[in-house]
């Protein structure tokens, strides 16, 4: 958490709460969320005077375009962004405050401390760590059904691992994952090359219409996940297998087991979902 859902939520607060403000100055108190440049002082430095002009995604990453510069910030956790007046008390856990011009102030706050910041010249930032080895986007238009049986021919590891590997197919996180495989009734820890045609459509399917209606949703607030003005997601209250071990399957009435696929909790109808005759090893 988040996942593309919830980045893409507050990708989409945040053009309408900072789009067009100036940054006047930058604090930052906790110097490890900045890992470029190393120097907080000159990252302060190089975004003073700049102005946002919109917020885009990449994967779970927020690419946050300034005048002349691109801010690429990873919330991982719990990482959360909020628009502030000046004159609000700071939260404990807030690390990096962008001041505007007009007085308010974009807070990033964490109370794990996992997030990161990136800043770079126009253009750098697709090809250099960390975005230049991110694979297709699951809800762009060249993401087809060809396209995903290309990504995953041939490949022997399970399932649920390479959907949640970021290099072939980014921002479908454990929920995500768990969810989609759901509903196109396959294991998680079954091989692609196990897999027919016909489920692999249906698992394309699955994964598009999963995270449409999650960003729709405004994300799943299963834990602390809130966008930029503090709200919460719904999502959670659709979610039909991940966090339901135990209960009974909306689908068939079985009960949901709950395993470790490649270190990952995992929820899963046994009768849904039944295990090809080859699983990935």
């Amino acid at each position: 958490m988040p996942e593309l859902p919830e980045v893409e939520t507050v990708k989409r607060t945040l053009n309408e709460l900072v789009k067009g403000k100036q940054i006047e100055n930058v604090t930052v108190r906790l110097a490890r969320i900045i890992q470029r440049p190393d120097d907080t002082m000159a990252f302060a430095h190089m975004l003073a005077g700049h102005t946002i002009e919109k917020v885009e995604r990449r994967g779970k990453f927020l690419r946050i375009l300034l005048d002349g510069l691109v801010l690429v910030s990873h919330l991982r956790m719990e990482g959360r962004y909020g628009l502030h007046g000046s004159d609000e008390p700071l939260d404990k856990h807030t690390h990096v405050i962008f001041h505007f011009t007009d007085g308010t102030e974009l807070r990033y706050t964490d109370v794990r401390q996992f997030g990161t910041m990136h800043l770079f010249q126009p253009g750098e930032d697709l090809s250099l760590p960390p975005l230049n080895k991110l694979g297709d986007e699951p809800l762009e238009p060249s993401f087809t059904p060809e396209r995903f049986r290309e990504i995953v021919s041939g490949k022997s590891t399970k399932i649920k691992s390479l959907l949640l590997n970021q290099e072939y197919v980014v921002g479908i996180g454990n929920i995500y994952v768990d969810e989609s495989l759901h509903r196109a009734g396959i294991h998680p820890e079954d091989s692609p090359k196990a897999l027919s045609r016909e489920q692999l459509d249906k698992l394309h399917h699955a994964i598009v219409s999963t995270l449409t209606e999650a960003v729709n949703a405004g994300g799943s607030s299963v834990k602390s996940y809130v966008n930029g003005q503090g709200e919460s997601g719904t999502y959670q209250q659709q979610l039909l297998i991940y966090g339901r071990k135990d209960q009974p399957c909306a689908v068939c009435g079985t009960l949901i087991e709950k395993s470790v696929v490649g270190g990952r909790g995992t929820h899963y109808c046994p009768s849904c979902q039944r295990a090809s005759t080859v699983l990935a090893r």
